[in-house]
């Protein structure tokens, strides 16, 4: 048995680029910047790849800057390269858990607008609070 999980908190890098298709799906990509423990290191940078409805959440509410926490597989895109004829690759992560952690202050500030839907923004209620 394997496990593929990963999980992140980090900063979008860029607003999510939104790609809709025939079949009424849609994708969001964007990048995340997380910090490594020393405050002088560089941020690693993760590509992430998000599907169906919390695309649509990303498309809606991520902007550049907002604070992230994914849960997502790993994969590699594997194709090959039309001018060159070379193989290419490019780890990605595909995100199945999006949570939006910034607060509505900070969305607001960076142009999202408020949250809704109660999807992982906002304030948590009492009973979501572990402790």
């Amino acid at each position: 048995m394997g496990v593929n999980s990963i999980t992140l908190v980090g900063r979008a890098g860029r607003d999510p680029e939104v790609r809709y298709f025939e079949s009424g799906s849609m994708v969001a990509n964007l990048t995340l910047a997380v910090n490594r423990r020393s405050s002088g290191d560089e941020p690693d940078w993760f590509n992430l790849e998000i599907w169906g409805k919390q695309a649509q959440v990303a498309a809606d509410y991520v902007r550049k800057g907002s604070l992230l926490g994914i849960i997502g597989s790993f994969k590699l895109d594997r194709w090959t390269d039309k001018s060159s004829g070379e193989e290419r690759s490019k780890p990605v992560i595909r995100v199945d858990r999006l949570e939006l952690l910034g607060s509505k202050r900070d969305a607001e500030a960076s142009g999202g607008g408020s949250f809704g839907g109660g999807f992982g923004g906002g304030e948590p209620s009492d009973e979501e609070v572990p402790f």
